[in-house]
């Protein structure tokens, strides 16, 4: 089984499949923020290394989702081979950051990749307001995030709930992080866990 969890920058992706894998006893398996070698550059100079960014990480989830479905394990996943495909480079490319020549050729690498891969059995996509996002990027202080500006988070945020509306691979659920706090109250937590349990196993 595969479970995906979706959302922008900041909206609790990481936290929340740490919570739930532990819950569900299900494995993990996390964005490669840390080890990328192209993220720092990235956000100091958006328009040099956006293929390069974009690419490493088509190539990372696309290794990620080949393993979880050979593994034949429980998995939930941080972050979905689609975001990268319908949000990250597509804002890059209309930004004026991606080139045309770059941006066709990254889309069919995609393409070609997608058909080879199956969808999540259920995509979580964690809906967030800006400032809210904003909240949390500083609170968890990551230096190479401190560049990022409320333009381009809005941008991912547009494109996000464009691509949710559409989203038909499989199951959705949809969370509104704005007003709830699944890290510290139990009860919040609950009411998630309860309406993933419902999406999974067909329950009220």
């Amino acid at each position: 089984m595969h479970i995906a969890v979706a959302g922008n920058i900041g909206a609790g992706k990481t936290t929340l499949t740490r919570l739930l894998a532990k819950h569900f006893k299900w494995e993990p398996h996390y964005e490669d923020v840390v080890d990328n070698p192209y993220l720092d550059d990235f956000y100091h100079q958006m328009e040099r290394w956006s293929f390069n960014l974009q690419i490493y990480f088509l190539n990372s989830r696309f290794r990620q989702v080949l393993q979880i479905r050979e593994s034949g394990k429980k998995i939930i996943q941080d972050r979905t081979i689609y975001e990268d495909a319908h949000i990250f480079a597509p804002n890059l490319h209309a930004m004026g950051l991606m080139t045309n020549r770059d941006f066709l050729n990254y889309s069919s690498l995609f393409e070609l990749m997608e058909s080879l891969v199956e969808a999540p059995d259920l995509l979580i996509y964690l809906r967030s307001s800006i400032p809210n996002l904003v909240n949390q990027i500083h609170k968890r202080g990551r230096e190479y995030e401190n560049s990022i500006s409320i333009d381009y988070l809005s941008r991912l945020n547009e494109r996000y709930e464009a691509w949710v509306q559409t989203y038909s691979k499989g199951k959705l659920l949809i969370i509104d992080v704005d007003n709830i706090d699944f890290v510290n109250n139990p009860e919040d937590l609950g009411i998630i866990l309860n309406r993933i349990d419902a999406e999974l196993n067909g329950l009220f």
